[in-house]
């Protein structure tokens, strides 16, 4: 299991994801076909590099609800619950509920 935080824009504004490595101190680029993406996958620089920003600079609307999901599984896997069945599932079930998970329960609400 790993947690990512990921940015995803088209190859043109490759020099923009470059500028987001250098704004954040960490993650890389990597390209598929016409985008890439920025990606953080190590936990201390998502705890310490990546999370304050959202916390001085809170996300509003539908992806707050994403943030606040990713932010309590990325606290799960800091105390080590996702070392246990019981945490792992917790991860899954809230994985399942976001992004478009999300809306597909509030449709089928």
């Amino acid at each position: 299991m790993q947690l990512e935080f990921n940015i995803t824009q088209h190859n043109r504004d490759e020099l923009l994801m470059k500028s987001i490595i250098e704004f954040f101190g960490c993650g890389n680029i990597q390209r598929y076909n016409n985008a890439c993406v920025y990606r953080v996958t190590n936990v201390p620089n998502l705890t310490e590099k990546i999370i304050p920003i959202f916390k001085k600079y809170p996300i509003y609307g539908e992806k707050s609800k994403d943030y606040f999901d990713f932010c309590k599984v990325l606290e799960m896997i800091a105390l080590k619950k996702h070392l246990t069945r019981e945490g792992l599932e917790q991860i899954r079930k809230i994985k399942t509920g976001m992004n478009t998970g999300r809306s597909r329960k509030t449709l089928s609400a």
